[in-house]
């Protein structure tokens, strides 16, 4: 009798955007095709939502994004604020013109956590707002993967087990 092993699934390619929403500036950040390691791209100056739209549709084309993954700025008792209901708003637009999926991930703190590297590199966060942005995008995007890791080792796991 022959044995026929379960194949082991392959590690998917993974071409996400992470995106940090705000009235003045959308910070942009990517990965890398592995989908270990987020890293701020650009940071988008607003002006209206066909322009935004627009530049971002350029770097989803450049990159061949299969997912974008916005922040979503959640109260600190977890509730959904203004804030947060502008972000939808907004996401949903943005998922429907360019045709692509969205997941939201939990982005409070991140800014805080941005200007703190800033800090750390002993940057003017006052003077960097837009790398501030776009380092959230990336510890958004970061904190995506991490858990989508997390959920794959673990089915790997259970399919080994």
């Amino acid at each position: 009798m022959i044995s026929q092993e379960q194949p082991k699934p392959s590690k998917p390619f993974i071409s996400a955007l992470g995106l940090d929403f705000g009235r003045k500036r959308i910070g942009v950040a990517g990965c890398d095709r592995t989908g270990l390691i987020a890293t701020g791209i650009t940071t988008i100056e607003r002006t209206s939502f066909e322009q935004d739209v627009e530049q971002i549709r350029q770097i989803v084309n450049e990159r061949e994004v299969q997912i974008l993954v916005m922040g979503l700025p959640y109260s600190m008792d977890g509730s959904l604020g203004f804030q947060a209901r502008q972000v939808q708003k907004f996401t949903t637009r943005l998922a429907k013109a360019l045709n692509l999926p969205v997941e939201y991930m939990d982005e409070r703190l991140t800014s805080f956590q941005a200007e703190q590297l800033l800090i750390a590199e002993n940057r003017s966060p006052s003077r960097h707002k837009g790398l501030i942005d776009r380092k959230a995008a990336a510890l958004i995007l970061q904190q995506w993967l991490d858990v989508k890791r997390a959920n794959f080792r673990s089915s790997v796991a259970a399919i080994e087990y």
